[in-house]
């Protein structure tokens, strides 16, 4: 009693399939195309020679009736087992197309940025047993596709092509999502967000673009961006928008901030009360909600609670109508409180309560950018434990109505990603279990050991803070070192950086300079330990393993070595400086470019075959930018005591003392390059 699915079988489907249901087919027939070596032949109508046959289902006995619901049902004839994927609407044939080709293909979710290999056979055999899906624990779905600058640099088509965003959205739809922001303030003619909606997927806005709508100050540049003002210009651009997207299925956002994701009142300084802000976010949302219910009937809508309108929402000044979804955010750590703005940290908890009405949902990060300590090119710093507790807590406060998360640029966060997946689909996740499915996928030997080694990833992040989402990704060490290294060119060591209060409150310049030394110190022997056992692991893999081990794991522990000892030698730099041990300072700068530069060289070690390129907009890390300021600084220190000739260190330190009395100048006075003179230090220092 089985299907026997081989080369050149026959798939029938029905006639004038949505493009979201071809799409579907199109991803089988090459996952066919992998395994048997040619496509199956796709045919209209219930083709009597077909092995699969797809149509949408007609009554609760073929499959359950609700949105998105799909079951397999198996009929025999002439001695042959045929396969019904049946439907209950295009998503519904979409996840069952794609469940097919995970249950019985064994393609997975991630094939794509994981480079999966896949086994190629002669058949294969499907047990002709009915199965129904079970309804996924959230409604609405997706990733936020936001901070993609990898994705953005990845090839030089600007916006990106659809290259670039298929295999995105095919992975978030075999992951189960159903909903997309698909990119961040991108052109609008860019095709991310046309071939999202083609693909089946629901299109959702940025916080900062209610309606989806263009920016007031791109419209209307010169203009004062206030609704007090100018009520007739904002709604005319969300008229706009609602007119090109009510055809489309589309979670409206609707929200009011100001300008580049910030409060409206820092463009409209009337509003200097929570009393005064709240009203006006209330009216405006209110107007945005009647305008699309002129245009749409029953539009689904959603509001996100984030940064200052949680706040004023939890205070009372904000009223929300119960047909708009309410959507709660972590602080970017992955906690759900109240993200720190700048020094202020209030952690006001930021989930419903039981007097919270109408539909909830959550706006979670695995991935973040926020000019302190946030991870973007490495995996989410804290224990995937706290994840699972975030969000089943969210759960457990009735916000299951929607999950966005953010994703970045995919590549670096796939196990996060697949994750939450499971959290969406069941509601709950064992994260021994998923550990050991998730190693199981992606390796094919050392599962234990691999095991051992991504545990241990999110042991050695540094702990900056006292709360425990308090860990750090590598921006941690770039952020902040600039942030020194501008002070100290600047000339204020004798003034503290307010900028990084949030971390080492308010002492002197050199002691916040020693806080960052004394964590990158604390931090460096685990993250160093570590990458040293990934490298000896690495030797026992087969090579497609080490590929793979290398750039999903271990080049993201890379990052973690290099920027802590280039900002430990920077530190160490800072107190050589205040000790007038110029020359000391130049070579430990000197130290920090070179490690630094290693970070580098990760990206150039993962970017083979089709990632060629895939780090070249590293843009908000933004290594380059870190090498950039110790370049200057270092261009600093040799003015301190090499200046003006840049010949004096050479004299004093490296020269023989046969040669420095008796030398001709004009033989003698070749500069030595930075890089060249700090090497030749670093041997006398």
């Amino acid at each position: 009693m089985y299907v026997v699915v081989k080369e050149n079988c026959v798939i029938s489907i029905p006639k004038n399939i949505s493009t979201s249901v071809q799409h579907a087919i199109d991803m089988i027939k090459r996952d066919h195309e992998k395994i048997f070596g040619c496509q199956p032949i796709q045919k209209l109508g219930a083709d009597q020679d077909a092995t699969i046959i797809l149509y949408y289902a007609k009554s609760e006995k073929e499959c359950p009736m609700r949105p998105e619901a799909f079951s397999f049902r198996f009929h025999q004839k002439d001695g042959k087992w045929i396969l019904n994927i049946i439907g209950y609407d295009d998503l519904g044939l979409v996840y069952g197309l794609l469940h097919y080709s995970r249950q019985y293909l064994g393609i997975d979710p991630f094939w794509f940025w994981g480079d999966l290999n896949v086994e190629q056979k002669s058949e294969v055999l499907i047990p002709a047993n009915n199965y129904e899906s079970k309804e996924q624990h959230v409604k609405y779905r997706g990733w936020f596709v936001n901070d993609e600058v990898c994705l953005i640099g990845w090839k030089e088509e600007y916006p990106p092509s659809k290259e670039v965003w298929y295999p995105v959205f095919e992975a978030l739809l075999r992951c189960g999502g159903n909903m997309v922001i698909p990119g961040t303030d991108l052109p609008k003619d860019g095709i991310h967000t046309e071939l999202a909606a083609e693909m089946g997927l629901w299109v959702t806005h940025h916080h900062a673009e209610p309606l989806g709508a263009e920016m007031f100050l791109r419209a209307y540049p010169g203009k004062t961006p206030s609704y007090k003002e100018h009520p007739d210009l904002f709604e005319a651009l969300w008229y706009e928008a609602i007119q090109k997207q009510k055809e489309q299925k589309i979670v409206w956002v609707l929200s009011f901030r100001g300008q580049g994701d910030a409060p409206f009142w820092e463009y409209d300084p009337e509003f200097d009360t929570p009393e005064k802000r709240g009203a006006m976010i209330s009216k405006v949302v209110l107007r945005q909600y009647e305008m699309l219910c002129e245009e749409i009937d029953q539009p689904v809508c959603s509001m996100a609670l984030y940064g200052e309108i949680a706040e004023l929402y939890k205070q009372g000044h904000i009223q929300v109508p119960d047909e708009i979804m309410k959507i709660w955010a972590d602080n970017g750590y992955g906690k759900m409180v109240s993200r720190r703005q700048g020094n202020e940290n209030y952690r006001i908890p930021s989930l419903p309560t039981e007097d919270d009405s109408g539909e909830h949902g959550i706006y979670y990060h695995v991935t973040f950018h926020d000019l302190q300590a946030s991870n973007h090119l490495t995996m989410f710093p804290s224990p995937p434990q706290l994840i699972k507790e975030e969000i089943e807590k969210s759960f457990s406060s009735s916000a299951t109505s929607y999950l966005l998360l953010n994703s970045g640029n995919i590549r670096q966060h796939l196990y996060p990603l697949d994750l939450v997946s499971q959290l969406w689909t069941s509601g709950t996740v064992d994260v021994g279990e998923h550990y050991q499915q998730f190693i199981n996928r992606f390796y094919s030997s050392h599962h234990d050991e691999l095991i051992k080694l991504y545990k241990s990833f999110f042991e050695k992040t540094i702990k900056y803070g006292p709360n425990e989402d308090d860990r750090a990704g590598e921006e941690f060490y770039h952020h902040n070192a600039r942030k020194i290294i501008g002070h100290w060119l600047q000339g204020r060591g004798n003034t503290p950086n307010g900028k990084l209060f949030w971390a080492t409150n308010e002492v002197p310049f050199s002691e916040q300079v020693n806080w960052f030394l004394q964590k990158c110190q604390e931090g460096l022997n685990g993250w160093q330990d570590l990458l040293n056992q990934c490298r000896k692991l690495s030797e026992q893999l087969s090579i497609s393993d080490q590929q793979r081990f290398y750039d999903l794991f271990v080049s993201q522990v890379e990052l973690h070595v290099s920027g802590c000892k280039g900002f430990i030698s920077l530190c160490k730099a800072y107190t050589s400086f205040t000790n007038h041990q110029h020359p000391l300072a130049f070579v430990q700068v000197s130290q920090s470019i070179w490690d630094y530069q290693n970070s580098l060289l990760t990206f150039q070690e993962s970017e083979h075959g089709k990632w060629k390129g895939f780090y070249r907009a590293d843009w908000l890390t933004n290594v380059k930018s870190t090498l950039y300021s110790l370049e200057a600084l270092r261009k600093y220190l040799r003015m301190q005591g090499d200046s003006p000739d840049f010949f004096l260190w050479y004299k004093e330190y490296i020269m023989p003392e046969t040669e420095k009395y008796i030398y001709l100048e004009n033989t003698h006075r070749k500069p030595l390059s930075d890089d060249e003179l700090a090497k030749r230090l670093s041997e006398k220092f």
